[in-house]
């Protein structure tokens, strides 16, 4: 496997992580009977300002590995795996895993530096892929 494969298994399990992170707390604050219904009408309660910042850190890096997934399959289908691919994947991961903490925390402006590490990094991966 190569490294920015191995990067992005860590980066889906990383998500993983952030889900149980998010989903117990939610289950606590709302209740077993609306996170599990079809949630056709709001919630009577609200989450917490730590628990939605979790839902939100989840979603952002949704967004972010659909991109980050786009690259690492671009440069690994194509051979192009090189030293400078390899580290921007890892840049990646560790700006994701940063980002939970720093959304958690309300890091301002430092959690959208962090992003914004992260989101070059994949950049970095797509134009590589492309010379």
């Amino acid at each position: 496997m190569t490294p920015e494969l191995t990067a992005l298994t860590l980066a889906g399990l990383l998500q993983c992580l952030q889900f149980a992170a998010f989903a117990v707390p939610a289950n606590r604050e709302l209740g077993v009977g609306y996170t599990s219904s079809a949630r056709d009408i709001p919630p009577s309660r609200q989450l917490s300002i730590g628990t939605a910042r979790l839902q939100r850190a989840l979603n952002n890096h949704f967004e972010g590995l659909i991109l980050f997934t786009l690259a690492v399959v671009v440069v690994t289908l194509s051979g192009q795996s090189t030293p400078v691919t390899q580290t921007a994947a890892w840049v990646y991961l560790g700006a994701r895993i940063l980002y939970v903490p720093a959304y958690y925390l309300g890091w301002r402006p430092g959690r959208s530096a962090i992003w914004a590490v992260g989101f070059f990094a994949t950049l970095t991966l797509l134009l590589a892929a492309l010379i």
